[in-house]
């Protein structure tokens, strides 16, 4: 057994720290004397403290940690996923202090301190944003028929296709949102760009299970994610989700819809 001080010396923790762990049930000691009420530290516990350390380390909050712990010695691999979660909501802090930054700068070198008057902020009325996303929507299909883009094309196509994903996000139902990530999907599927079809893909397919859309969006859904997993030469997973498109595609009711569905997915290429 370790005393409190080999212990924190073992582990990197000061004994404070030790102390104050145990007190909030975060890591008690193996032992604690009746008598004298030192602490005892069997050395299979190094680990754990180690790992606490490190946690704390990139500013996971007590709570995060205590929970963390709980996920770690059940599944490793969901505790990975939940430190790449915390390092994406680190990457919104280190854009937003960037941000701050840019605005220090504009203060100490163009004394902007000094225009104090607030800035409007730029809106659309409603009915112009839905006419402006269904616009760039439709311009994404004129590209996406047209024969020998060119690279100036490719790039429109891109940038439209996200664009009128944005304009839903602020003005269309869910389902409108679910389309524009459709689109965006098949965008980057024909340029063959899997990773960015197969983000846009699952996001569909989140919108779907979150608002309980089923027929005609959910199989678009899983025809997006074959695609995307055929581009990245996937093709065990993309058969997989053909599968899940036909059986949706069963369901619905329009035989036009389905149909339509059918059709699409004969058009996903062979996984290379």
């Amino acid at each position: 057994m370790l005393s409190i001080g080999q212990f924190a010396r073992a582990c990197g923790l000061t004994a404070k720290t030790l102390r104050h762990y145990d007190a909030i049930g975060l890591l008690a000691p193996a032992v604690v004397e009746p008598v004298t009420c030192y602490r005892r530290y069997h050395p299979d516990q190094v680990d754990e403290a180690r790992l606490i350390r490190k946690l704390r380390a990139v500013e996971l909050p007590i709570v995060e940690v205590r929970r963390l712990l709980g996920i770690y010695k059940q599944d490793a691999d969901a505790m990975t996923a939940e430190l790449v979660e915390h390092r994406r909501r680190l990457d919104s802090r280190v854009t937003r202090l960037q941000h701050q930054i840019h605005q220090i700068d504009h203060l100490i070198k163009e004394k902007g301190w000094q225009d104090m008057g607030e800035k409007e902020q730029f809106t659309l009325d409603p009915d112009v944003e839905r006419k402006v996303a269904a616009k760039l929507f439709n311009r994404v299909w004129e590209l996406l028929e047209t024969e020998n883009r060119t690279e100036a094309e490719d790039a429109e196509m891109i940038h439209s296709a996200h664009a009128s994903a944005c304009h839903w996000m602020v003005v269309g139902k869910p389902e409108n949102r679910a389309r524009g990530e459709w689109q965006c999907s098949r965008v980057y599927s024909v340029l063959g760009h899997a990773e960015a079809a197969m983000f846009h893909a699952q996001k569909v397919l989140e919108i779907c299970q979150r608002h309980g859309f089923g027929d005609f969006d959910l199989a678009f859904a899983y025809e997006a994610l074959a695609r995307a997993a055929a581009v990245g030469g996937d093709g065990d997973e993309s058969r997989r989700w053909a599968e899940l498109a036909r059986a949706a595609a069963a369901e619905i009711a329009g035989d036009f819809d389905r149909e339509l569905v059918l059709s699409d997915l004969e058009t996903i290429p062979a996984a290379v």
